[in-house]
């Protein structure tokens, strides 16, 4: 019985686990997006229109006329030429392109899936869900970029980009959960109680580190100390707490780059733990053979971090910064399978 329902399940499963592959694209082309300064560049929200860029070079023109309008040109990048402002452009016109196209391989398939009844009655509340994380996500970003079109702000608040980051990561995670609901035989979940807790703090943590990874990225906060494994010659920086406790640890660049790297290390060694632990899982349970995934990724993560770090002299290298933020989506969405295969109750057939 059980077999029959996840062959049935197949074909939304694999939909799903091509959306989250999409998702991961989506994030890893914000995140070049910031890095270049891109995010600024298109000053409206045309849903449909928005879809082709400018198709002349008057309407070029146009588009670069209504950037100059903004703080960031007038501060920043005032001596832009309009081949300037194409490449620039170009970043923030696929990230939301590849959002739109999302939202047309979301779309067509569901509709597809519906009328060949392949979508039963326990999926239909999961697929509201889905699609109202994805329209709030949208409209996240939008209202994110929209705040950094006026005359004061140069970027936009690493805070709003903060969060336009988590939510992305939500979905992502909401969309691969329920792939692995409709793709895994209950014979792989274990009840390991003590281990998922310990899962699920490490699944905190992770969080609490995504969220100064994009206060990193924001701030471009790995220019201000680009040595390690001291931060500028120094394992306690000068200048760590300048103000009021909560503005330095979301504003202050050395604070943030401190507490960076000391959930890194916390991170890694409660994996390193995590990992020991699940070793006392059911011998040839899928648990026990994918514990190996979240410690490989972690090691590759810190790797990556320090090299990133180390490249920041003049500007942040990108290749390394979006090789750091892909494999981070990846540790998160390794300990989200580990913390399904750990549930305390199979689900009913």
């Amino acid at each position: 019985m059980e077999k029959s329902r996840l062959q049935k399940q197949r074909p939304v499963a694999i939909w799903l686990y091509i959306g989250v592959g999409m998702l991961i694209v989506q994030v890893l082309l914000g995140g070049i997006t910031r890095l270049t300064g891109s995010g600024l560049s298109i000053t409206e929200w045309q849903p449909l229109l928005g879809a082709l860029p400018p198709m002349s070079e008057a309407a070029w023109q146009a588009a670069f006329d209504k950037y100059k309008e903004i703080a960031q040109f007038q501060y920043v990048n005032n001596h832009f030429t309009l081949s300037d402002f194409k490449s620039i452009y170009f970043w923030e016109w696929f990230h939301r392109d590849w959002a739109r196209l999302m939202g047309v391989v979301f779309m067509i398939p569901f509709i597809y899936f519906v009328a060949k009844k392949k979508i039963d009655r326990s999926m239909i509340q999961p697929m509201i869900i889905l699609f109202i994380l994805g329209g709030l996500q949208g409209a996240i970003g939008w209202i994110m970029v929209q705040s950094g079109l006026n005359q004061e702000d140069l970027y936009v608040s690493h805070i709003r980009l903060a969060v336009h980051f988590i939510s992305a990561l939500v979905l992502l995670c909401y969309v691969f959960w329920f792939a692995l609901k409709l793709s895994t035989a209950n014979r792989q979940l274990l009840a390991v109680p003590r281990l998922r807790r310990f899962n699920l703090v490490l699944l905190g943590l992770l969080a609490l580190q995504l969220i100064y990874g994009a206060f990193m990225a924001g701030l471009h906060a790995a220019l201000n100390a680009n040595t390690w494994p001291d931060i500028n010659g120094m394992w306690w920086p000068v200048g760590m707490f300048t103000g009021s406790f909560l503005t330095d640890i979301t504003h202050n660049p050395i604070t943030i780059q401190f507490i960076h790297r000391g959930l890194a290390y916390l991170i890694t060694i409660l994996v390193i733990v995590w990992w020991w632990k699940a070793a006392e899982a059911r011998e040839n349970s899928l648990l026990r053979s994918v514990r190996y995934l979240p410690l490989l990724l972690v090691f590759l993560q810190v790797v990556l971090g320090v090299l990133t770090l180390l490249g920041s002299r003049v500007k942040i290298p990108i290749t390394q910064a979006i090789l750091h933020q892909g494999v981070g989506m990846l540790l998160l969405l390794s300990l989200i399978w580990t913390l399904f295969l750990s549930r305390n109750k199979a689900v009913r057939e």
